[in-house]
């Protein structure tokens, strides 16, 4: 599997080439896309983006922990958490491009 990682240089150069438009206003789409999202989650709103997938907050309750060095026990404040869950579009994709590779490496 590649390492690579796509940032939002990435998708910043993704939509000026692809909409032609200056890099400054794809920069701008890219970090109010970003705003927005990040927005919604934090008045606890469910993210639905189409053939990608959801973004939801779950509520996490106070509880206890134990430190591993010490074996001292702590409590664990209650936090939000943010979880995502893939669509089955996107993962049909992700294991047909999967697929696709690993039989075009067997044929080899």
């Amino acid at each position: 599997m590649a390492e690579t990682t796509l940032t939002r240089a990435d998708l910043t150069d993704a939509i000026y080439r692809q909409l032609g438009v200056s890099r400054q206003e794809s920069a701008m789409f890219v970090e109010r896309i970003v705003e927005e999202i990040c927005a919604s989650l934090e008045r606890g709103e469910q993210v639905k983006i189409s053939s990608f997938g959801t973004f939801t907050i779950r509520e996490k309750k106070m509880r206890m922990g134990r430190n591993p060095k010490t074996g001292e026990e702590v409590p664990i404040t209650p936090r939000r958490v943010i979880s995502f869950r893939a669509s089955n579009v996107l993962k049909d994709q992700i294991n047909e491009n999967l697929t696709g590779a690993s039989n075009s490496q067997a044929a080899e």
